[in-house]
């Protein structure tokens, strides 16, 4: 085996102190096997060591709330004896690599973590974030990724109901995927991954193991540099025809009583989901790697732990079941191999060819992995670095109506369309709202009830304001699903942010946090799952550019009763439109103060929780109680976007009772929502604003305003 070198250490991720605390943990040098796996479990992936301190401060607790983080997936009780198991995972690294396999299995890795739980999952859901449309290689990126993400969900059968899309340079370098699945269990049915049974066979299921992938975990817990590409052999490949078998065959297998804890091979493969397994349930693991599957020759344990193959999964079963659980297996084609048992030394055993090739008692693994209080500055110190200038002085704008046609038109605003239609939406027949809407809504089979679910985050004003722009994206999420007629239940998230032994990156990152936790305390919201991806930066883009503090939000509600979901279309001429939350006045950090203005300036806007939950529960009970003609929430680019937006999916334009100053027509104020109603109708706290009526919004043609709004994507992808 190879000498246990400096530079060896170096290669594998850990500085001297981690290494330290390897030899105090076996009382010896590591092997380079064992070398290996504290280097993949100590990695910033899958041991969060930048950011536990301050993910424990989150609130993760409810009623509802079945299971929090720490499981493959969160679990909330949707009612019923049913269960709703979700959760959020970063593909980020690998998809600026090699864009089609790192998003297709950023798919694959998170549908795993929910079937695992014992779930059939119902939804997909993503959060893109790109540089600029002119950058060289963002056309490709942008084709890999939406072809990825639509090849692996539609040959798996799991529609892909919405996402969002961002664009901005902070990107260039350094593109985000996050992918979120959502799935629907039996709350008596739910599995988890805790290893018990002394002597219990531990089984290996699925494909076999290949070197692709191999040091993904550490890949992706560095920053990039001119070499990222030669990183393209860590990139797994995908197969989403294998996954699809092997969802089946694992419900197969849950409906008996075989299995006593289940655990899929993500992030470090072999290693993580075995180290996982054996430490939270309190006991040690023996593994023959000659039996692992393989299917290339010649490889090595250290290979085995290290690869990140994809559509493998690790069982412990009751004693005696496995010649069933092999017969479910080979029926559906997958391989099936017992490689070792449940102990209870408390270390992870590995022997190959008769020989012990690691010994690593799981605590230090596991448990006691480093967590740093890593330094910040302040809030003063973090605004005087970020730079983002005041709010210069803003003329009225000469044309309103002009401003709205060329907004319209701008990459952030523009039709997704182009990406959607890729996706299969509606395989399943239970997809009730698409992407195009404020949330997704998929109706739970043969039930009156639906979830809703929603991806949101406004980089740009994480940027400006850390604290406000986390309280936002939670907020965001909040409203899209109230605006549907969805209770908001839970959120799970996907925080993406640059290197955090920066002391301006660490402010960051606690900013947001505080933000969401005050956000999901105030609305009662709590955070079941997520996930962390670090060091998002790129050295080859010249100057280490970062990206924005990107802490994406998935959020998912509940209607009970789907027959009186709303959508954002406007419904009947006549309709009187109105407003909750008031017209607007804030134009810091707006699209159109960037895009009409010039100006990338100003504060973020402020979220007032009180007021947030107030407006939701308004528009929920104004939903239920069928009060209501058409919802949507007034987001980038303000009130009169909405209302375009509005227009734009119905074909109906309006007539506004007076005209709008360039604040209320494009401030970006939160805690708001438009709506529509029949003439005469009482809707305590909202302001009329206007009538449906006609073809037009503030001067323009609706037809004018889609064509400007679907143009973006078409002439970019045509050219």
């Amino acid at each position: 085996m190879s000498e246990i070198t400096p530079d060896v250490v170096e290669a594998h991720g850990l500085n001297s102190e981690e290494y330290e605390r390897v030899l105090n943990a076996l009382g010896r040098e590591p092997n380079l096997v064992e070398l290996g796996i504290f280097s993949v479990m100590w990695s910033e992936h899958c041991s969060y060591k930048s950011s536990r301190f301050h993910l424990k401060k989150l609130p993760t607790k409810a009623p509802w709330v079945i299971c929090g983080p720490g499981e493959n997936a969160g679990v909330i009780d949707i009612g019923d004896g049913q269960a709703a198991i979700f959760k959020m995972e970063s593909h980020n690294h690998p998809s600026y690599i090699e864009p089609f396999q790192g998003a297709a299995t950023g798919v694959g890795g998170i549908l795993r973590d929910v079937f695992t739980m014992g779930a059939r999952p119902v939804a997909n859901m993503n959060a893109l974030r790109f540089g600029r449309p002119d950058h060289p290689k963002m056309k490709h990126l942008v084709q890999g990724v939406v072809e990825g993400i639509g090849s692996y969900g539609n040959c798996v059968g799991v529609p892909t109901v919405g996402g969002e899309t961002n664009f901005h340079k902070a990107y260039d370098g350094n593109i985000l995927v996050n992918a979120m699945t959502v799935g629907v269990a039996d709350t008596d049915k739910l599995f988890y991954s805790a290893a018990t049974g002394l002597g219990n066979p531990i089984v290996y299921v699925g494909s076999k193991t290949g070197r692709d992938g191999i040091h993904g975990a550490t890949m992706a817990s560095a920053d990039f540099d001119e070499h990222s590409d030669e990183k393209r052999p860590t990139v797994q490949v995908g197969d989403p025809f294998t996954e699809k078998l092997l969802i089946e065959a694992c419900l197969e297998l849950m409906a008996t009583d075989a299995i006593v804890a289940i655990q899929d091979m993500g992030a470090a493969g072999l290693t993580s989901s075995s180290v996982e397994m054996a430490s939270k349930g309190g006991a040690g693991i023996r593994l023959n790697m000659n039996a692992v599957p393989c299917r290339e020759e010649a490889m090595t344990p250290y290979e085995m732990m290290l690869s990140e193959s994809q559509e493998r999964m690790l069982m412990v079963l009751q004693p005696g079941k496995e010649p069933m659980a092999e017969a479910i297996f080979k029926k559906w084609e997958l391989d099936f191999a017992v490689i070792g048992e449940v102990t209870d030394t408390g270390h992870m055993v590995l022997e190959f060819n008769g020989e012990v090739v690691c010994d690593i008692p799981l605590g230090p693994l596991a448990d006691d992995a480093p967590e740093y209080e890593r330094p910040y500055v302040t809030p003063e110190e973090y605004k005087a670095w970020a730079k983002v200038p005041a709010m210069g002085e803003v003329a009225e704008s000469a044309d309103v109506g002009a401003d709205l046609l060329k907004l319209m038109g701008t990459v952030d605003l523009a039709s997704r369309k182009w990406i959607w239609e890729q996706y299969d939406s509606q395989v399943g027949g239970d997809t009730m709202q698409k992407s195009g809407g404020d949330a997704a809504v998929v109706r739970i089979h043969n039930t009156p009830k639906a979830l809703a679910i929603s991806t949101d985050c406004s980089p740009r004003y994480c940027y400006a304001d850390p604290y406000e722009g986390g309280k936002q994206a939670v907020a965001e999420t909040y409203r899209n699903i109230s605006a549907v007629g969805g209770l908001p239940l839970a959120i799970t998230n996907c925080l993406n942010f640059a290197n955090p032994q920066r002391p301006e990156i660490m402010a960051q990152i606690v900013g947001c946090l505080n933000g969401m936790g005050d956000a999901c305390r105030a609305l009662d919201y709590p955070i079941v799952s997520g996930n962390v991806s670090l060091y998002n930066e790129s050295k080859a883009t010249g100057g280490g550019s970062a990206i924005l503090p990107t802490p994406a939000i998935g959020g998912v509600g509940l209607l009970a009763d789907h027959e009186k979901m709303t959508t954002v279309a406007f419904k009947n001429a006549g309709d009187e439109i109105f407003v909750l939350g008031g017209k607007g006045s804030h134009l810091g950090q707006s699209l159109w103060l960037r895009e009409i203005a010039g100006q990338e300036a100003g504060d973020a806007p402020k979220v007032d929780l009180k007021v947030e939950a107030e407006n939701g529960a308004s528009i929920r009970d104004w939903i239920a109680a069928g009060k209501v003609t058409a919802v949507h929430d007034v987001s980038d680019g303000g009130l009169l976007v909405a209302l375009a937006e509005m227009a734009m999916a119905s074909g109906l334009g309006c007539n506004l009772d007076a005209e709008l100053t360039t604040a209320e027509a494009f401030g970006e104020d939160q805690s708001r929502y438009v709506v529509t109603a029949p003439a005469g109708t009482e809707l305590p706290g909202a302001v009329r604003i206007g009538t449906v009526a006609g073809t037009k919004v503030a001067g323009n043609e609706v037809s004018a305003l889609r064509e400007a709004n679907e143009a973006f994507f078409k002439d970019w992808m045509e050219a």
